[in-house]
């Protein structure tokens, strides 16, 4: 992967972006095929690795894990491990993550509408 100069033009265009514009800011929080389906996954309560993973075929191991790490490190899931063998790990919406369920829900009601209306 290639390294990005922190100092470039683009990245400080970026930084001055994610500071003015609201929706610039979610998009770097929900940014990604994955991840506003783990959240809308996780709206409906917490729920284990695997169960993610099957609620999720498609995505692969590395991408889900990934983008678990990524929510978490921004704020929007709180994961759980309980030390137990084998291993007990749970993932859920932190308040913050709670809080954007509605946008998330709002998504997904625009898609089943826009979906069906193109059906008929």
């Amino acid at each position: 992967m290639t390294a990005i100069k922190e100092n470039s033009t683009i990245q400080e265009n970026r930084k001055h972006l994610l500071d003015q514009c609201p929706v610039m800011y979610v998009m770097e929080k929900i940014a990604g095929f994955w991840k506003p389906i783990i959240l809308f996954q996780l709206s409906t309560g917490e729920k284990r690795y695997s169960e993610l993973k099957r609620a999720i075929p498609t995505v692969t191991e590395k991408m889900l894990i990934q983008h678990l790490k990524q929510l978490e490190s921004d704020g929007l899931i709180i994961r759980t491990a309980k030390p137990v063998v084998p291993p007990h790990v749970t993932y859920k919406l932190s308040d913050a993550g709670n809080k954007l369920a509605p946008v998330i829900d709002a998504m997904a009601e625009w898609a089943y509408q826009d979906m069906e209306q193109k059906c008929q």
